[in-house]
């Protein structure tokens, strides 16, 4: 018998919030419980899940551990461009002339994350 991640945990000040705004990056949902307010809020989506908790600390350093999305049905420039609109914040463009390379981004709370070529960008 070996173990299985069943979500990932990401420490925040206001865990409904910044759940709401995961939910809305990967078309995922909200557990039917959790309200505004509360200490901990779960994102589902397709891949897995996110656990959010408040924290009393705010982010002070780069993450040890990071999110890279790989957009589904649209390139990468366009879901970069979608995830600013959602509030997202861009941080490094490592995005390169010959299409290849990421954009690192930053959620409302700061937390990193990568966002890559779609699939369908990698086999050009």
């Amino acid at each position: 018998m070996t173990s299985r991640v069943r979500h990932t945990t990401v420490d925040c000040t206001d865990a409904y919030r910044l759940a709401c705004f995961w939910a809305q990056v990967l078309d995922g949902t909200l557990a039917e419980d959790d309200l505004p307010g509360d200490p901990e809020a779960t994102v589902t989506a397709s891949g897995g899940a996110l656990l959010f908790l408040t924290v009393p600390d705010a982010k002070t350093v780069k993450n040890r551990v990071h999110l890279d999305l790989e957009p589904q049905d649209r390139t990468r420039d366009e879901e970069v461009e979608r995830l600013l609109a959602l509030g997202a914040i861009l941080v490094a463009d490592h995005r390169r002339a010959d299409g290849t390379g990421w954009a690192t981004l930053a959620d409302p709370e700061g937390n990193e994350f990568c966002v890559e070529r779609s699939a369908a960008e990698r086999v050009r």
